[in-house]
């Protein structure tokens, strides 16, 4: 299959922000649940060139981040549209990132950070070869919250 990564349009980042509305649990998700955050998301100065949307077959499926964060380390942040979430689309979704990022940046490792209650994602993470690392509180969503570093080792990736 394949995806298309293009920068996020200001217009793509309000859409998301404002309609993209997770079920239950996974409501933690939403922009607008963190003021903060929905506030960075929607300024195309802090957004900078970090964001990019995801497209298959022409349709926005996603959307991803990749910041360097440290020489040969990119930092992931992802969001599946949440009527595709749980149909088992994550695994290519996210392997279409690694190798958008493997092949912009030429990291070493690729991070990310996820909140400890997402079982579904982590299962997803590690099926493409992330391993488990510290687990960290975070302020977020009006609350501090578990979360837990991943890393994946490009080197011994396909």
């Amino acid at each position: 299959m394949t995806y298309d990564f293009t920068k996020m349009s200001q217009k793509q980042a309000e859409d998301i922000a404002l309609n993209w509305h997770y079920d239950g649990d996974y409501s933690f998700y939403d922009m607008e649940a963190d003021q903060e955050d929905l506030a960075e998301f929607l300024d195309v100065n802090k957004r900078r060139d970090y964001y990019y949307v995801v497209k298959k077959e022409n349709e926005i499926i996603g959307f991803m981040s990749f910041i360097e964060t440290a020489t040969s380390i990119v930092d992931i942040g992802l969001g599946l549209k949440p009527k595709l979430t749980g149909h088992g689309l994550g695994l290519d979704f996210l392997r279409a990132g690694l190798n958008y990022a493997k092949t912009k940046y030429k990291p070493q490792k690729i991070t990310l950070s996820v909140a400890i209650f997402n079982k579904r994602a982590i299962k997803v993470y590690k099926k493409a070869g992330f391993v488990e690392g510290r687990a960290f509180m975070q302020n977020t969503n009006g609350g501090s919250f578990e979360f837990i570093f991943m890393e994946f080792d490009c080197s011994s990736s396909n």
